[in-house]
């Protein structure tokens, strides 16, 4: 099991890569194949709402026919072909579509994981263990960065993505040959989504999930980049180092969490504190979206810090779901959180658009006061919920 675990997380690793790396990338295929900040935006989009289409059929597969046919069907096909028709684009059309082929990939591989620690270990282990995962997986977040700037700079992007696609399916190989089921949990009682949803004790949790992972995973996977280069002039190395440094913060946010919800013995409470932490850092940003130097990378690193909640509000949700539907259960609030972040993705590649005039940060400006709006009305709503721990 713990080789089955360990290729799980190495496949999360490869998750978190796919969903951030384009921050790297738009200014490259820019130039060399003519796509826009808006192009990546849909594209970034795409990959989001393919994963979040797929996460109740992930759901229903994981509790039916258990998460090592699911993660490695899913990720061996979508994750492997989508990195190779990536490689071989010439239009933004084709970088959409393979988007949306990595998309649906990665979709088991984090509620496989989640999975298998809710039927395996005990349930007081279950935040650390999955805020271990999202820590551990955030290293693709930091490939993602300032070595993958490198590595295009030494082997061109289409080499890039050809490499990725044959890692892509021995992780996959891995997966199938470690990978142990837990035992099927056997209850007279029935249940669906659908069910799961009359539970009012989710709502609230579910409009924090709408919101703790979208606008980190906005900045940083795709606006970071044009935001830098626009406003700043950074080239691809200097975007490297900046989404770098809020990678390390995604990451430390992480390992942070699960510690302090022991010494602090709440849940609701630090997640709304991280939470409302990182809506003050993309209101700081709205009001001074031109801070230069380390000043802006300090806040850029805050948002990466405090806005690491998403295993903990995982956890927070998954203490109200029935055991028999643990997988349904973790993979619809995996739903809100990854489709408001596709959805997100749009919005604000349609806002980016829209705000066109100068000077160069204004449609950032208007990035930024939609972040800071958002996060602040979830956290309003997300005060209703009743905290639980295990």
């Amino acid at each position: 099991m713990r080789l089955g675990i360990a290729s799980l997380i190495a496949a999360y690793v490869f998750s978190q890569f796919y969903r951030a790396f384009l921050a790297v990338m738009t200014p490259v295929l820019k130039a060399e194949i003519g796509v826009s900040a808006e192009d990546m935006a849909l594209a970034s989009g795409l990959w989001f709402l393919a994963f979040a289409a797929l996460q109740i059929p992930v759901g229903v597969a994981l509790d039916s026919l258990g998460p090592r046919r699911t993660a490695v069907a899913l990720f061996s096909i979508g994750g492997a072909g989508g990195a190779m028709l990536f490689a071989t684009a010439n239009s933004a059309l084709q970088i959409q579509l393979a988007m949306a082929l990595i998309g649906v990939g990665c979709a088991p591989v984090l509620m496989a994981c989640y999975f298998i620690f809710a039927r395996s270990f005990s349930p007081v282990r279950f935040g650390a263990l999955a805020g271990m995962v999202v820590g551990i997986g955030s290293l693709g977040n930091i490939a993602g960065s300032a070595p993958l700037a490198t590595l295009i700079g030494m082997i061109g992007w289409r080499a890039t993505l050809w490499g990725l696609a044959v890692l892509t399916l021995l992780i996959a190989a891995l997966m199938a040959v470690s990978i142990k089921d837990p035992e099927r949990v056997v209850s007279d009682a029935k249940g669906s989504v659908l069910g799961l949803l009359k539970l009012p004790a989710l709502w609230p949790i579910l409009a924090m999930m709408i919101v703790c992972y979208m606008p980190g995973a906005g900045l940083r996977g795709l606006w970071l980049g044009p935001y830098y280069a626009d406003v700043f002039g950074a080239n691809v190395q200097g975007i490297g180092r900046v989404t770098l440094v809020m990678g390390l913060a995604m990451v430390l946010g992480t390992f942070l969490y699960g510690p302090l919800e022991r010494i602090l013995g709440t849940r609701k409470w630090l997640i709304f504190g991280g939470n409302m932490l990182a809506a003050a850092g993309f209101w700081m940003l709205f009001a001074m979206p031109a801070l230069p130097g380390w000043q802006g990378l300090a806040v850029v690193a805050l948002i990466g810090l405090a806005g690491s909640s998403y295993p903990m509000v995982i956890g927070h949700g998954r203490a109200f779901i029935p055991a028999h539907l643990t997988g349904r259960g973790v993979a619809l609030l995996n739903l809100f959180g990854i489709g408001s972040a596709g959805i997100a993705q749009m919005v604000t590649g349609r806002l980016h658009g829209a705000v066109s005039t100068p000077p160069p940060e204004a449609p950032y400006q208007a990035l930024f006061l939609f972040y800071a709006a958002t996060i602040t009305l979830g956290c309003l709503i997300y005060l209703t919920s009743k905290d639980r721990t295990d």
